[in-house]
C-alpha cells in the first residue's frame, strides 16, 4: 500500500515537481524472453569471429556496425536493438579508437532498452595488454552510465580456447529482455566441453532446489525454474508453509519446511529427493537463496544479532554443500549447478549491515574457492549480487530513502525479483556450463560501490 507521500510523488503535480529535482519517471525495462527489439549489428576488432560466429548460432539477424570515421557521424537506418562487439585481440592502446569508433555511432542509435555487448580475451601478456584489457572495463562502466532509455551495456572475457557454443547461453542471456537491470557488468566465459545448445526449456525434467522459497524472490526463482522445465523442491522454514504450499501446488512441485541452520539441513534436503523423485535422483540445481538481515551499526550490534545472520546467510550453506556433495542419493549432481545470493553490501560495504556485508562477501568468497574445486566434475558455482530490489523487505524502508535507494543506478529506478530470477536461471542453465566461479550483480549498476 502506497503512503500519502507516495501518493503524492506520483501525483500529476507530484511528478512535475520530481522532473524539476531531477528525478523523471522511470523507463519501463523490456523484461523475459524477449530479444533485441530492433536489427543487431556486430564489429569485429582485430580479427576474431566468435561473436558473429555466436549471434549467428542464436538465428538473430545481424548487420554491419558503423564506424565513426572522423567525417560526419553516420546513422542507422533504424534504431539498433543491440551491438556486439568482439574486441578480443586487442593488445595496444591505440587500437582502443576502433572501439570509440564503434560505440559512439551505436550509442546514439540504440533503440530503449537496447544492448552493447562487448568481448574480450580473459587471459593477456604484457603490460600494455593488460592496460587495454582493464581500460576495456572502465569504457564499459562509463557507456552503461552514459545510455538512456533503459539500454545497457555488459562485457564479456572470454578464454582463449572457447568455442561459439560455450557462449550462447550468454548472449542469448544478454541480449534478451532477461538481463534487463544487468548493466555495466562484466564476467568470464570458459571453455566446457560439457556445454549442450541452448533450448528453450533448459531445465526440463531436471530437479532444482530453492530456498527461502515461500515468497518474494525464492518464489520468483522457484517460478523460472519451473517455467524452465525443472521439478522444484521449494524450501522454507515451518512459519511460511502455508504460503509455501500454495507455490508449489501452483508450480507443480513439492515442498519442504525446513529451518536451513538445522545440523542436517542438507541431508534432510538429500532425503526429501530420493524419497520423492527416486533414489537415484539428483539434485541440478541448488539455489541458496534463504537470508536474513539484522541491521545496526557497529557499535549497537551484539553477539547475537551477529551471529545470527552469520549463521543463516552463510554457515548453513556451507554445511548444506557439505551434505549435498559427498555423493550421497538425492545430492547433487555431477555437471550441477550451485548458486547462491550474494549483495552489492557485501561487494561495497553498507552502513549498518557489517554483519550483513560479511555474510554476503562470504558467499562470494566462498564462490571463488569452490568453483575450481568442483570442476572436475563439471560442476559450476556461481552467485548473484542483488542491488536495490522492490520486495515486501525494501517496501518497509521510508519513503524518501528508498526512492534514493531507487534512483542510484544506471537504470534509475529498483530492480524486480524477476531480474534476480533471470539470471540464476542463466546460472542454472546446463548451456551455461562455461561460467564458474563468477558474481554477478543484479543492481542497475548502482552508481556508488565496487
Amino acid at each position: 500500500m502506497t503512503t500519502i507521500l507516495e501518493q503524492l510523488f506520483y501525483s500529476a503535480p507530484g511528478q512535475v515537481v520530481a522532473g524539476k529535482l531531477g528525478l523523471p519517471e522511470p523507463e519501463v525495462l523490456r523484461r523475459g524472453r524477449v530479444g533485441p527489439a530492433g536489427p543487431v549489428a556486430t564489429a569485429t576488432l582485430a580479427g576474431s569471429s566468435l561473436g558473429t560466429d555466436t549471434v549467428a548460432i542464436l538465428g538473430v539477424d545481424t548487420i554491419a556496425a558503423l564506424v565513426d570515421d572522423g567525417d560526419e557521424l553516420p546513422a542507422y537506418p533504424q534504431r539498433l536493438g543491440a551491438l556486439v562487439v568482439d574486441a578480443r585481440g586487442l593488445q595496444q592502446l591505440s587500437e582502443l579508437e576502433q572501439l570509440r569508433a564503434v560505440l559512439r555511432p551505436a550509442v546514439k542509435g540504440l533503440q530503449p532498452s537496447g544492448r552493447i555487448i562487448i568481448l574480450a580475451d580473459d587471459q593477456v601478456r604484457g603490460i600494455e595488454a593488460h592496460a587495454v584489457r582493464q581500460a576495456l572495463d572502465g569504457i564499459n562502466r562509463t557507456v552503461g552510465k552514459e545510455l538512456r532509455h533503459g539500454a545497457t551495456t555488459n562485457l564479456v572475457y572470454v578464454s582463449a580456447d572457447a568455442e561459439p557454443n560455450d557462449l550462447t547461453s550468454t548472449l542469448s542471456f544478454l541480449l534478451q529482455g532477461r538481463s534487463a537491470f544487468v548493466d555495466g557488468q562484466s564476467w568470464t566465459v570458459r571453455s566446457s566441453a560439457a556445454a549442450p545448445p541452448i533450448s528453450e526449456r533448459p531445465l526440463a525434467d531436471k530437479i532444482v532446489v530453492v530456498t527461502g522459497a515461500a515468497r518474494g524472490i525464492g518464489a520468483q526463482i522457484a517460478t523460472v525454474a519451473a517455467r524452465d522445465g525443472a521439478r522444484v523442491v521449494c524450501v522454507d522454514v515451518p512459519a511460511g508453509g502455508e504460503s509455501l504450499a500454495a507455490l508449489t501446488n501452483q508450480l507443480g512441485g513439492t515442498a519442504l519446511q525446513l529451518d536451513i541452520t538445522a545440523a542436517d539441513a542438507g541431508e534432510r534436503i538429500a532425503a526429501h529427493v530420493a524419497s520423492r523423485y527416486g533414489e537415484q535422483a539428483r539434485i541440478h540445481g541448488m539455489v541458496h537463496n534463504a537470508g536474513i538481515t539484522r541491521d545496526k551499526l557497529l557499535v549497537n550490534t551484539d553477539a547475537a544479532r551477529w551471529a545470527s545472520v552469520i549463521e543463516v546467510n552463510l554457515a548453513a550453506q556451507l554445511r548444506m554443500n557439505d551434505a549435498l556433495l559427498d555423493g550421497r542419493p538425492g545430492g547433487l549432481a555431477d555437471d550441477g549447478r550451485l548458486v547462491s545470493i550474494a549483495s552489492t553490501s557485501g561487494i561495497a560495504g553498507n552502513r549498518g549491515q557489517a554483519n550483513y556485508a560479511a555474510s554476503k562477501a562470504g558467499v562470494v568468497g566462498l564462490v571463488r574457492a569452490l568453483a575450481p574445486e568442483l570442476a572436475g566434475r563439471g560442476i559450476t558455482v556461481n552467485a548473484v549480487a542483488p542491488g536495490f530490489i522492490e520486495t515486501e523487505m525494501t517496501a518497509k524502508i521510508p519513503f524518501v530513502q528508498r526512492e534514493v535507494f531507487r534512483r542510484t543506478n544506471s537504470l534509475g529506478q529498483g530492480g524486480n525479483p524477476i531480474d534476480v530470477a533471470e539470471t540464476i536461471g542463466y546460472f542454472l542453465d546446463p548451456a551455461s556450463a562455461g561460467v564458474s566461479g563468477q558474481v554477478i550483480r543484479v543492481c542497475g549498476q548502482n552508481l556508488v560501490g565496487a
